[in-house]
């Protein structure tokens, strides 16, 4: 079956760096976009970003945009989030997900698989 487990979360100072990794299990990951969503307490979940099937295409929510990149390695079924410049508003769970088809995109509702999420907390 399909497993997301969604790894590298943890307290960081604000200004500070953090990657998060997301393996990926039970399916073809080369065949299809990921994305990365984030809860934060008390509000809806939202899109962060994501990355098409092989790479070429990426997009990103307003909020993170400049300081955040998302990667994938499609050899080790692997993608990642390299968030940088942190701030306290970044505190959340981070989830990644997938399922939705081979490009990007930002509709929650597009992705039938989830991964159980990582705690990042930003400190001021």
């Amino acid at each position: 079956q399909v497993q997301l487990v969604e790894s590298g979360g943890g307290l960081v100072q604000a200004g500070g760096s953090l990657r998060l990794s997301c393996k990926a299990s039970g399916f073809t990951f080369r065949s299809y976009a990921m994305g990365w969503f984030r809860q934060a307490p008390g509000k809806e979940r939202e899109f962060v970003a994501g990355i098409s099937w092989l790479g070429g295409s990426t997009n990103y929510g307003d909020s993170v945009k400049g300081r955040f990149t998302i990667s994938r390695d499609n050899a080790k079924d692997t993608v990642s989030l390299q968030m940088n410049s942190l701030k306290t508003e970044d505190t959340a769970v981070y989830y990644c997900a997938t399922g939705g088809g081979r490009t990007v995109t930002m509709i929650e509702g597009s992705y039938p698989y989830w991964g159980q999420g990582t705690q990042v907390t930003v400190s001021s």
